[in-house]
């Protein structure tokens, strides 16, 4: 889903550069959480006249990969057609999603109902933990599979940058097997919450957080974007832990792995 919202951003910045409309296959029907999904020709009829269309070569599709010569040409076509299906995660025009970056925020709010069910109260420091396991265990060779252990170390380092704090940690993560009562019996010095929400509500949740960590994902990335939250992206679960080792969406978009 957060691949999904990337990679339109960045298709929809380069269409309001050059005066195209454009619309998202991905939220004319699957991922119903937020305002885009409301919007004109976001819906299922129009998801399936653009996907056959483009499978029976009645309009043409375009594929951004690591090629960077047929990426230039694939935008000069772009430039030339007025209907056409983009493709590909390499579609990137980090520049103009920055410049159009409050359009696409406005895109993707939150339906209301959402918002008002993730609503944080208190006054703690809210720390959002996003858990990648599944396949994270072949991606890039596991090397960003950590263990309970390894996330449970990582959060006491920043509850030790914390000392005077009352934080709570919410915990999202792909791992239906997670053991909860290993981080409750482990962190009992803060309050650690597992919302157990759909994907939106998850999304949403640590968007709200006041600072943000995980294993390098989109879906952590895309939550620092909303509020523009401080991300700590775990590279190495042993390393130390600083103030300055979290990033910010603006930077972080441009070195996804």
């Amino acid at each position: 889903m957060a691949n999904n919202i990337l990679q339109y951003g960045h298709v929809y910045a380069w269409g309001r550069e050059h005066g195209r409309k454009t619309m998202s296959m991905r939220f004319a029907y699957k991922y119903p959480y937020f305002h885009i999904c409301d919007t004109k020709h976001h819906n299922f009829a129009t998801y399936v006249f653009a996907k056959y269309a483009a499978k029976w070569g009645l309009i043409p599709t375009v594929t951004f990969s690591d090629d960077e010569a047929q990426n230039r040409r694939n935008e000069d076509i772009m430039q030339q057609k007025r209907m056409l299906v983009v493709t590909g995660w390499e579609a990137h025009w980090y520049d103009l999603f920055l410049k159009y970056k409050a359009e696409i925020l406005a895109l993707f709010a939150f339906h209301e109902d959402i918002e008002e069910k993730v609503k944080i109260l208190g006054d703690s420091l809210n720390l959002g933990v996003h858990i990648r396991r599944g396949d994270y265990a072949t991606f890039y060779d596991g090397k960003f599979f950590y263990s309970d252990e390894q996330y449970v170390g990582v959060i006491r380092r920043f509850l030790a940058l914390h000392p005077d704090k009352k934080v709570r940690v919410f915990i999202c993560g792909n791992d239906p097997k997670l053991d909860k009562d290993y981080y409750w019996r482990e962190l009992s010095a803060c309050e650690v919450v597992f919302p157990d929400g759909n994907p939106g509500e998850d999304l949403c949740l640590l968007s709200h957080c006041d600072y943000l960590m995980g294993a390098p994902s989109t879906f952590s990335l895309v939550a620092a974007m909303y509020h523009d939250r401080p991300l700590y992206w775990i590279m190495d679960a042993d390393a130390p832990l600083h103030d300055n080792s979290f990033g910010y969406f603006d930077d972080l978009f441009q070195h996804i792995l």
